[in-house]
């Protein structure tokens, strides 16, 4: 049984999952809006990803019999002033979730609720995944500041395509879109 603080923290990170989702939706149109159609399919990408980490939350609290909230966030930053700065607060939104989901391991933990710590070590791997993977984007698009082209040619390069749906991912409510 999930303790009512691991329960209200769980929603409270559904939340910041959509949050997430919609600040990478805003950095997409961003890139849209400035023709770097490699960034701005990027971030439409992880925007679905983070929606999807939400309904695999939202999933697990309805498997276990509870209800899950869906809470509305607050609006996210729409304008930026280079081509970096959306990397960097993409970065740095990465870096905070992962401090997010290590405190709900740490809740689950306390509370010795075994099955929410194993849910969440998959999303552990996760972050450091994606904290590594927009660290290095966050460098290439550093360096092509001048030249944003560079940083799109360098995700033609190294992002070819779909690598297809991690099958130790949790199950997301609705399926994975």
């Amino acid at each position: 049984m999930l303790s009512d603080r691991f329960l209200a923290a769980l929603n409270a990170q559904i939340g910041h999952e959509f949050a997430a989702s919609q600040q990478y939706v805003a950095i997409a149109v961003h890139y849209d809006n400035e023709t770097l159609p490699r960034l701005a399919t990027h971030f439409y990408a992880q925007a679905v990803e983070e929606r999807n980490h939400a309904m695999m939350m939202v999933q697990y609290l309805m498997d276990a019999g509870l209800d899950a909230v869906v809470p509305g966030c607050a609006a996210p930053s729409t304008t930026f002033r280079d081509v970096v700065a959306p990397v960097q607060l993409a970065l740095d939104q990465e870096r905070t979730v992962t401090d997010q989901i290590s405190a709900l391991v740490g809740l689950a933990r306390e509370d010795g609720d075994f099955a929410s710590e194993q849910f969440l070590q998959w999303f552990l791997k996760e972050q450091v995944e994606e904290v590594a993977s927009m660290s290095d984007l966050l460098a290439v698009v550093g360096r092509a500041r001048e030249n944003p082209l560079l940083a799109e040619e360098y995700l033609s390069r190294e992002s070819p395509g779909e690598e297809g749906e991690d099958p130790t991912a949790p199950r997301a409510a609705g399926g994975a879109l």
